[in-house]
Order: C-alpha cells, then sequence, then structure tokens
C-alpha cells in the first residue's frame, strides 16, 4: 500500500497554495509535512481528506478500491477537535465508529488507551483542551482506516499525553498504516520531512 501524490496543485480564493507538488508514503511510513505558516500544510492535509478540491495533478492510494473513495481510507484530525460540547466521550465515540463503520476498539477501550476513562460520563465541553485533543485521538482507534491525517498532533499536549499519542503512531506504522501529519515539532516516530517551503 501507498499514498501518492503527483502534480498536485490546490488554489484557495484566487491564490495558489501549492503546484507541482509529488511525494509517497510506503506502508508503515510516515511524512512529516513542514514549513511556514502558509506554506499549505493544512491544505495539503484538507486536499488529501477530501475536504478542499484539487486544481490539477492526483493524489491516491494504492491499490485502489473502486468502492471506497481515497477520504474514506482516511482518518483525519485537524485543528478543531469536532466535538459536540453537549455529548459524552462515550457518546461522541460510538457516534463516530457507527458513522465510519470498521469497527476497531471499543468507545471504552480507546478511552482507556488514551487516559479518558475517567472522563467517560462528562460533556466534552467540560474537558480540558489537552483531554478534548486525547478524545480526538481516540477516534482514531474506534474505526480501522489505513491513513491517519494529523494536523499539528502536538498542539496542547503535555509531555506525558505526547508520549502517548506516539506510542499510538507507532502502532498505526507497526501495523501497516501510514501516516501523513503537518507538524512544526518533531513527530514522535520516525518520519521523512517534506517542507513545503521548497515545493513550486
Amino acid at each position: 500500500m501507498r499514498l501518492f501524490a503527483d502534480n498536485l496543485a490546490c488554489r484557495r480564493s484566487s491564490r495558489i497554495v501549492f503546484e507541482n507538488l509529488a511525494f509517497e508514503v510506503q506502508a508503515g511510513e510516515a511524512l512529516a509535512v513542514t514549513g511556514a505558516n502558509g506554506a499549505g500544510k493544512s491544505t495539503l492535509l484538507r486536499v488529501v481528506a477530501g475536504l478542499l478540491p484539487i486544481l490539477a495533478g492526483q493524489v491516491a492510494l494504492d491499490p485502489a478500491q473502486d468502492d471506497i473513495p481515497l477520504a474514506e481510507r482516511c482518518h483525519y484530525v485537524g485543528h478543531r477537535d469536532a466535538l459536540k460540547p453537549a455529548l459524552t466521550p462515550l457518546e461522541s465515540l460510538g457516534f463516530w465508529q457507527a458513522m465510519q463503520g470498521s469497527a476497531a476498539a471499543s468507545p471504552l477501550e480507546a478511552l482507556d488507551i488514551v487516559g479518558l476513562t475517567h472522563a467517560a460520563g462528562l460533556p466534552s465541553g467540560y474537558l480540558s483542551a489537552g483531554q478534548r485533543r486525547r478524545l480526538a485521538f481516540a477516534r482514531l482507534l474506534v474505526s480501522r482506516r489505513p491513513v491517519w491525517l494529523l494536523d499539528e498532533p502536538q498542539s496542547a499536549l503535555d509531555a506525558a499525553s505526547r508520549d502517548r499519542l506516539a506510542r499510538l503512531m507507532a502502532d498505526h506504522l507497526d501495523s501497516g498504516g501510514i501516516i501523513l501529519a503537518a507538524t512544526h515539532d518533531p513527530l514522535g516516530v520516525p518520519a521523512r520531512s517534506l517542507d513545503l517551503g521548497r515545493v513550486g
């Protein structure tokens, strides 16, 4: 399995964010997307996730599955944690598992892995920024998807939570998964680098 882009370009409003972009990530590999603010790191993840249109070129997962679009083979964790404040962590994870299918860990197991079992029944609006971030990563565990798209994954995490995230990423890579992460910080797992400041 490999995730690749060829001659990829994206425009937002009237600005070409990047063009002539090519990369390849094999199963078991991580690619850290780096560059200055505004270089297009988050935009690239949103293009791969199917949230923004492609201006030119292509991005695909090989081997392709005709009945499953690339976006449905990816987990995307953006800057915002996509949590409803009134729902509990258990309710949120149950919703995500039902929506995304391919059940893996149970919601309670996922909360245990990210260290949030004590907050399982609290409304998510009561959680700290770091706890909400850990809950967002618990979504990665309740459904199986081969590609993880992580935007500034260490944001709001303390040292212990960063170590926990590194273990989650290492386990995903060991199982043949792929990680594409936009980051200013070391990722916490071995990763090649794609500097968007040098593209185009």
